[in-house]
């Protein structure tokens, strides 16, 4: 491999192209939250917490500065969560329940761990000055694969400092908006000790002379892989891409190789990448199936709108059939059919679009988009029993059933459910029993009632959450338990939700 820096003065004639300044995370939060978090239903008559649960007297670490560990996105007012949510904890114990979030959640928990990672409150009482709870947070969302805002979360800590610049660098790699990252750490490049990320940033800033002699002297003193080494060589040295062979694509992907790659001229696929990597599918220069593949897989944990979803679902005419192209017609099929108020239409698509919406966990965003629509029309048979299981998983569950006049036994149960009064009486599956059983308690259950005595609100959240979503068929106790902690904490909102989502959509396992 030729030395780099045989190329300084071709590099340092070439004008390196400027891309416009990238959107600011901060500039994002003024558009749609594009995740789904829990939106009370009246925060003024009081948080959608216990007023019972007293929080031990904890330590108070004087500060200079805002810390970062305490930013969020999602203020008091919005969430109806205490600030002292976290503190009663200790970091290492939070983190770790952090770390141990399912990755595909129930929607409704999904929505619950959302407002939790972004809420504005005070990190545990004993966090250290490396930010741990903030990463964890971050992490949390890169794995659902909502990158923006955890983007926006990082800028609101102030993202230029060692402890939180690679996560800053890693998610904008993701996202595409690397530019701001990059002319930061060409100026201030002790922010990463990676020498992969420094030698690329000093280039994408426009330094590609001093690019040069950091990758001679990364090689000499062996600090880079081979595969590092040879992609970076691709980057600087354009001329090689055409000669150089064909690098297979490694075990672990990094944001850096998946953008190296894609600068040699040989992007990776995302299918088989962590789900955040889909991020990059869903720019404009990627084909319509490309992009509508990476909108489902985000879609499925609530870090795309369903909104955007349906957006990129009626682009254009399908070019063929199967597949997200038949999701793709018959969304489109649905969307005109309500718009014109035409029920035969409606009746003739809806129950297969449903069934396979459900069968690729997207009937959660397909309610958001059509359950309170589908609530207006009239319809009989499949039709309308599709469109009664939509409507209770629509965001305006209980005001949409109004519409419908339950036929079956089943369906009883579901309608008391959303009122929030599950019918003992109704209930004849042991999944039903348990979700009556819930309702029914007076207090949380024995397994976070001792986090809530000791003042740990967040950590007994997680905790019921975690119950939840890692209940294998047939573990009714399991969501019992977790149901009646929601509801004890006052997060009846989540708890019909989830409930809901138990009964109707397939099975998990």
């Amino acid at each position: 491999m030729r030395p780099i820096s045989a190329l300084i003065v071709f590099l340092c004639l070439a004008a390196p192209a400027r891309g416009q300044e990238p959107l600011s995370a901060i500039d994002w939060l003024q558009e749609p939250f594009p995740a789904t978090v829990v939106q009370p239903r009246n925060p003024q008559t009081g948080p959608p917490v216990a007023e019972e649960v007293e929080t031990p007297a904890v330590t108070v670490v004087p500060m200079g500065e805002t810390r970062p560990d305490a930013v969020g996105l999602l203020p008091g007012s919005t969430t109806g969560l205490p600030s002292d949510l976290w503190q009663a904890g200790r970091e290492g114990s939070v983190v770790a329940a952090l770390e141990r979030l399912d990755g595909s959640p129930l929607p409704a928990m999904q929505a619950l761990y959302y407002t939790l990672l972004l809420a504005e409150a005070d990190p545990p009482a004993d966090a250290g000055p490396d930010a741990s709870f903030l990463k964890a947070r971050i992490a949390a969302l890169r794995r659902f694969g909502a990158v923006n805002p955890a983007l926006a979360l990082l800028d609101r800590a102030g993202p230029a400092r060692p402890a939180l610049f690679d996560p800053w660098l890693d998610l904008a790699l993701l996202d595409g908006e690397e530019g701001r990252p990059c002319r930061v750490l060409a100026a201030r490049p002790r922010l990463s000790d990676s020498y992969a990320k420094r030698v690329y940033c000093t280039a994408r800033a426009g330094e590609w002379a001093t690019a040069a002699v950091i990758y001679d002297s990364a090689v000499a003193l062996d600090l880079l892989s081979d595969r590092q080494a040879d992609l970076l060589a691709q980057f600087l040295d354009p001329e090689t891409v055409g000669r150089s062979p064909g690098l297979a694509p490694p075990q672990e992907v990094t944001p850096l190789l998946f953008r190296l790659y894609e600068a040699a001229g040989s992007p990776l696929p995302t299918g088989n990448l962590p789900r955040a990597f889909a991020v990059a599918d869903l720019r404009p220069t990627a084909g319509w199936k490309v992009r509508l593949d990476a909108a489902e897989r985000l879609a499925r944990t609530g870090a795309l709108p369903a909104n955007r979803l349906l957006g990129l679902y009626t682009e254009r005419e399908p070019p063929a059939s199967g597949g997200v192209w038949e999701r793709a017609a018959a969304v489109q099929a649905l969307d005109k059919a309500l718009s014109k108020n035409d029920a035969e239409t409606v009746a003739r698509v809806l129950p297969g679009a449903w069934a396979d919406m459900r069968r690729q966990n997207l009937a959660t965003p397909f309610a958001e988009i059509f359950g309170t629509r589908l609530a207006r029309i009239a319809l009989e048979g499949p039709a309308r029993a599709a469109a009664f299981r939509a409507a209770l998983l629509s965001p305006e569950y209980e005001a949409a059933i109004a519409a419908f006049v339950p036929q079956t036994r089943a369906e009883r149960f579901l309608a008391g459910l959303a009122r929030g009064t599950p019918p003992a009486q109704a209930a004849r599956t042991p999944l039903e029993k348990a979700i009556t059983a819930a309702f029914a308690a007076s207090g949380p259950a024995p397994a976070q009632a001792p986090l809530l005595e000791a003042g740990k609100l967040g950590q007994a959240i997680l905790a019921a959450g975690h119950q939840i979503d890692t209940a294998a068929p047939g573990q009714v106790a399991r969501i019992r338990a977790g149901l009646q902690t929601l509801l004890a904490v006052g997060l009846e909102d989540t708890a019909r939700r989830a409930a809901l989502q138990l009964l109707i959509l397939p099975a998990r396992t």
